[in-house]
């Protein structure tokens, strides 16, 4: 069942899933946006969705265009986040300013959690998420993906935290705020680019279907907020840990000295990471997103099924 929003605008097809209990995957768009060079931003986004449809679900990729909230996007509107350049990047407190001026905006994970929330839909695929960032003792810098985990119940699929950031900082943030990390397939929580980070899951499960059991019997249980879902990367595409961390450690010395801060931090790391593989880093991201997709969508069928 849908809730009405006087700022949300979702797709016909989307809105007919919803009123159904058909199985709807959220998809975010920084990823287009911010998070991949053209043209492999739009490729990568069609071949999410093509996955998610052809698993039997249906995508609702999220975006903010001329301040309406939208649910479900066309391939025009898709191609035309992946191309302009004054996109902005829109994390939950940026929400207000970006409608009340009518302006174009990708969504972060933490947005896209709040924007699928109002649409009615409880999955939610994503790349990885943000968390406590490296030296945040000092620079308090910690993703509002993390706080928004914990309020808002959305199940979101993931690769893990990504590697540039401190990994069990993010975990002890997590378990303060009561959100549970399960592991799909593994008791080792993924670190993006490769399939082991040294920190357990809360707890493991080898199918789908005893994920949404665990997911319904949360929010079942009165518990609000969300989950997340570690899905690491399939081996053959992982990366070797030595090489992707040699890379983090120079981008991250490179940000420190240039003085960048803030939403900035991530979207020029993972750029320069991109730079410092040969591109190896951008192939490791496309394949762990298409494989979240597959098991996302997987997930929301089986939820679906229970619901009905």
């Amino acid at each position: 069942m849908t809730m009405t929003n006087q700022f949300l605008d979702i797709s016909p097809e989307v809105q007919s899933a919803l009123q159904n209990n058909l199985p709807v995957v959220a998809l975010e768009s920084t990823i287009i946006s911010h998070g991949m060079p053209y043209p492999r931003n739009i490729e990568t986004a069609g071949q999410v969705e093509k996955i998610v449809r052809t698993t039997g679900a249906i995508p609702a990729t999220i975006a903010i265009l001329q301040g309406r909230l939208k649910v479900g996007l066309n391939d025009e509107e898709l191609a035309y986040l992946g191309k302009e350049k004054t996109i902005h990047k829109v994390s939950r407190r940026d929400l207000p300013y970006i409608v009340t001026k009518k302006l174009d905006g990708a969504t972060t994970v933490a947005s896209t959690m709040i924007i699928a929330h109002l649409a009615g839909i409880k999955v939610f695929v994503t790349g990885g998420i943000g968390g406590v960032h490296r030296g945040a003792s000092e620079t308090f810098d910690i993703s509002a993906d993390l706080s928004e985990l914990a309020q808002t119940s959305v199940a979101v699929v993931c690769a893990g935290v990504k590697s540039i950031l401190d990994i069990g900082a993010t975990l002890e943030y997590l378990e303060t705020h009561g959100v549970p990390v399960f592991g799909y397939k593994t008791a080792e929580f993924p670190a993006f680019y490769t399939r082991r980070s040294g920190f357990g899951v809360d707890h493991s499960f080898d199918s789908t279907e005893e994920l949404a059991v665990a997911i319904k019997t949360k929010w079942g249980l009165g518990l609000k907020g969300g989950l997340v879902i570690g899905n690491p990367i399939p081996a053959k595409h992982e990366m070797a840990a030595d090489k992707i961390d040699n890379a983090i450690s120079k981008a991250l010395n490179e940000a420190q000295t240039k003085g960048i801060k803030g939403k900035e931090v991530t979207p020029f790391l993972l750029s320069r990471i991109v730079e410092l593989t040969g591109s190896e880093s951008l192939k490791t991201n496309i394949q762990l997103v298409l494989n979240n997709a597959e098991v996302g969508a997987r997930l929301a069928i089986n939820l679906s099924e229970l619901n009905q």
